[in-house]
């Protein structure tokens, strides 16, 4: 039989019965798939239905070694649901649609040709689709004239389809690793969809004449464009830097399109929008699977460029809808509550970080702003410092509602937005797609205005099915980082310590990040290996507990303190790359 490699969740029981396919170690070795195993394989099995004799299970497929980083990241893919592939009807009639949508830019029809207009994409090195390009120019006065051309999924997918059931079903991409789960077949995702250099696409263009931050004009129209440069974060970053040069005939229009995303920056900071820059893993594989490099990817002007130019497409596109009535998802981030805020001051102010001065009865729309405020703070206080940034960031972002999709336009509170909605990625997000069926309504579009009645379950859907690519995501990320870190430990020997920093805490323990060559990595330091030493004495079991802010673990013996952003020097104690865990000792 197998062994369960990855252990059952709470919220798995009730799905994990007759029939129910999961991911085991293979132990003994039966017919069929099981033919081409190994013992010790990753295998993907089948439990028999209820009253059926012979064996429990069998082998549906053989997915790889559990030593092998980017198996086990598959096999995590597959034990949370994911498909790891499209049912050939569906992908039949992608590759249809994919003929269909180009034979409309071949004619023509009804659109903007914008192929001579320099064009240009920003996305990461490691990017696998790009629904988003950008043109810009400068104009009398001093304005600028941007367009934010955005992939026309929806005259490929035509609502009701095979095609877009599928896309509705899944809601989202999940990118993890070396890997994604696309919402839409490779003929659409990567293919006819995707704004690659030199080729002529399908667009939705949303164009903005600028007055330093104020809009002037807007226009929204179906395009053909042709995108001259894929570039990437990197190497706008060298470019603005003064590093490397720029080529026309997209120079100009990346100088331009620099200018008005960065009088869009100064407007959002005026508003009081959230001031919150992390940092994103990025992994590199190498041909045998395994996790060659992590980097981290930092918010940079280039990262802030597009987005700002997205945040202002949107905002256009979610106040055109409103304007004229249209029924779409927004994107919707209440204001936080009063009392979140008045206790992430108090955190806050427990780390010595300064805090605005709070008003004794404080509204909803106060709470928004002294957030905002606090998250200033908190960047200055990083600056300064050198540290503390994931912790902290951390606090402010627990202290936030949790932002969703609804057809009632409640804005969005951490871009200070009125009215706002996902407009720019309707190749991995299908409120996106939902979006553009509605502006296209107002237009002139063939596409029918979204049912106001469907919206409400549709927003809570598509919701739901975010926050779960987004723990797929994360515990991908943990894997991946586990293996990395498994590889640094044997080139550098046993007992190397590490100079980390406390990003989280709880009860049990700290959680620690810690740099290395190669890369980042994060593990559990427990409360019950903290011990303290003096000369010449046995180490004594020191008692450590959690105040009731969550923000220091104090020492009931000595009275030390271990404070989020602390620095603390740690080695690795075990690795569970399978399970993504990482346990830590203190260095001393």
């Amino acid at each position: 039989m197998a062994d369960p490699l990855f252990p059952a969740r709470k919220d798995d029981q009730s799905r994990r019965g007759a029939g129910h396919r999961g991911i085991a170690l293979g132990a003994s070795l039966g017919r069929g798939a099981a033919a081409k195993a190994r013992a010790g394989d990753i295998v993907l099995v089948q439990l028999a239905k209820p009253g059926r004799r012979g064996s429990a299970a069998r082998i549906v497929r053989v997915i790889g070694r559990p030593d092998v980083a980017r198996d086990v990241i598959e096999a995590l893919m597959l034990d949370r649901g994911l498909e790891r592939g499209f049912h050939p009807e569906v992908e039949r009639e992608a590759g249809q649609a994919r003929d269909r949508g180009l034979e409309q830019g071949d004619s023509g029809s009804a659109r903007h040709d914008l192929r001579k207009l320099p064009t240009f994409t920003i996305d990461p090195i490691g990017a696998r689709d790009f629904d988003d390009a950008v043109s810009a120019e400068r104009i009398d006065g001093g304005d600028v004239r941007v367009w934010v051309h955005i992939a026309d999924v929806s005259a490929h997918v035509r609502e009701g389809s095979l095609v877009d059931r599928e896309a509705r079903r899944r809601a989202t991409s999940v990118y993890v690793p070396g890997a994604v789960e696309p919402m839409l077949p490779q003929a659409l995702s990567n293919e006819a969809c995707s704004l690659v250099p030199g080729r002529d696409r399908l667009a939705v263009t949303v164009e903005l004449e600028l007055h330093g931050a104020a809009v002037h004009r807007v226009a929204f129209y179906r395009s053909l464009i042709r995108s001259d440069e894929r570039l990437d974060y990197e190497r706008v970053d060298r470019i603005f830097a003064g590093r490397e040069s720029g080529r026309e005939p997209w120079q100009q229009p990346l100088t331009a399109a620099r200018e008005a995303a960065a009088a869009l920056q100064r407007a959002r900071e005026q508003k009081g929008g959230l001031v919150l820059d992390s940092e994103e893993p990025e992994f590199s594989f190498d041909e045998q699977g395994n996790v060659s490099e992590i980097r981290g990817r930092a918010q940079t002007e280039s990262h802030r460029l597009i987005e700002h130019l997205m945040i202002a497409a949107n905002e256009a596109v979610a106040r055109q809808l409103e304007q004229r009535g249209v029924p779409c998802l927004f994107r919707v981030h209440e204001r936080p509550q009063p009392e979140r805020v008045e206790r992430l001051a108090d955190q806050l102010a427990s780390l010595d970080v300064p805090t605005p001065a709070l008003p004794d009865h404080m509204s909803r729309s106060q709470a928004a702003e002294l957030v905002g405020e606090m998250s200033r703070r908190v960047e200055e206080h990083v600056r300064r410092a050198g540290r503390g940034r994931a912790a902290l960031s951390s606090l402010v972002l627990r202290s936030l509602m949790q932002a969703y999709y609804s057809p009632t336009n409640l804005g969005h509170a951490g871009l200070r937005s009125s009215s706002y909605c996902h407009f720019t990625s309707p190749i991995r997000r299908y409120p996106d797609l939902v979006c553009h069926r509605a502006l296209l309504s107002t237009v002139g579009g063939p596409e029918s205005a979204p049912r106001a009645g469907e919206l409400a379950e549709l927003g809570a859907w598509t919701s739901e099915r975010e926050r779960d690519a987004m723990t797929v995501e994360r515990d991908a990320d943990d894997v991946a980082r586990c293996f990395a870190l498994e590889q640094a430990l044997y080139a550098g020997g046993p007992g190397e310590r590490f100079a980390g920093e406390v990003i989280g805490l709880i009860s049990a323990g700290a959680f620690v990040s810690f740099p290395r060559e190669r890369g980042i990595y994060e593990g559990m330091l427990p409360v019950r290996r903290l011990r303290l030493q003096s000369p010449g004495r046995d180490s004594e079991r020191e008692w450590w507990e959690l105040n009731e802010l969550g923000t220091i673990l104090e020492g009931d013996r000595t009275g030390a303190t271990l404070r989020l952003g602390d620095p603390i020097e740690v080695r690795v104690d075990g690795v569970d790359s399978v399970r993504g865990r990482v346990d830590l000792i203190p260095a001393r």
